[in-house]
């Protein structure tokens, strides 16, 4: 596979996997175009048109010598910095040949643009009984807020770094949580875990939660006992970052007993305990890890091999299977 076609297979499994469905997803779009096409024709040069196409604008190719480069190899892991890439040139002096640096967290254009993304909250509120005007309000303030945080960030050291000893690079963030989402989504609707307890012990079922927890970060309640009925759930593993944090006061009001999340900040904690909702956190790299799997042994199918790295917890669901 060459490196576009790699991402383009991302964007497929994405779409796919994407929570808002078709509809959603065609909805969204459809206002992106509206965007573009109220813009002056000064403001269109600044406009990336690949989003009229391509709903996360947290995934991009950053850098390729050549768009048609095949690649047999490839450098995974879940944040991809300096570090990452020197090690990419330390292997190569080695015999390792990496023809892609592939990270998951967004890196460059990608993380400063990656408030974007946040628009995909707003179907999820909406499908758990919040107002449409209440979570559009609330997700566009949050959508505002990291915007304003991700926007003094220096995005382009790592790709700079990458550009100047010629290493191929790629990240592609919401398009493998939105594998998590529906992965963990479908697992749970098969279990049908009764309370909050069974809901954690069935998330170690899942190879990438268990080895987390060996390593001390793996799924746990962090408010509610165990023998809490889990209730309806809002499961929070795709979306680019958190929700705001008055989200958890709404979602409570529509019926919602119980939160799983990949993480959660404090500020989150705080209205989420004060709304009575059962918390799990099952793990942000374990989380991460499992939507990089999902797509990484599509690759592997495909006689791609694959060189886990910076935190990757890497499980290969296509041998096991063998």
């Amino acid at each position: 596979m060459t490196i576009q076609q790699i991402y383009d297979f991302a964007l497929k499994m994405g779409l796919k996997a994407d929570p808002r469905g078709f509809k959603g997803i065609k909805r969204y779009l459809a206002k992106i175009k509206r965007q573009f096409e109220s813009l002056s024709a000064e403001e269109k040069n600044f406009f990336d048109q690949n989003k009229l196409f391509d709903p996360y604008a947290d995934s991009s190719i950053h850098l390729v010598d050549n768009p048609k480069t095949e690649v047999r190899s490839i450098l995974a892991g879940i944040d991809v910095g300096v570090g990452e890439i020197m090690l990419a040139v330390e292997l190569q002096k080695r015999g390792e040949k990496i023809d892609l640096i592939l990270g998951h967290h967004p890196i460059g254009k990608s993380l400063a643009e990656l408030h974007e993304v946040m628009d995909l909250h707003i179907e999820g509120l909406i499908e758990l009984g919040v107002p449409a005007h209440v979570a559009e309000s609330l997700v566009s303030e949050r959508m505002a807020e990291v915007g304003r945080r991700v926007h003094s960030e220096n995005h382009y050291r790592e790709i700079d770094t990458a550009r100047l000893l010629k290493i191929n690079l790629m990240n592609i963030h919401t398009l493998t949580d939105n594998l998590v989402y529906k992965f963990v989504a479908d697992f749970l609707k098969k279990k049908r875990p009764e309370t909050v307890g069974e809901t954690v012990k069935c998330l170690l079922e899942i190879p990438e939660f268990s080895e987390a927890k060996r390593q001390g970060a793996g799924p746990k309640i962090i408010f509610g006992g165990p023998e809490n009925r889990l209730g309806k759930f809002m499961l929070g593993m795709t979306g680019g970052t958190s929700p705001a944090e008055k989200v958890y006061q709404e979602v409570s009001k529509a019926g919602i007993s119980t939160i799983i999340d990949m993480h959660m900040n404090d500020k989150g904690f705080v209205e989420a305990k004060g709304a009575f909702l059962n918390i799990i956190i099952a793990g942000h790299i374990a989380s991460d890890s499992l939507g990089m799997n999902l797509f990484l042994d599509e690759l592997e199918k495909k006689g791609i091999k694959i060189i886990p790295c910076s935190g990757l917890i890497r499980v290969n669901r296509v041998k096991s299977k063998k």
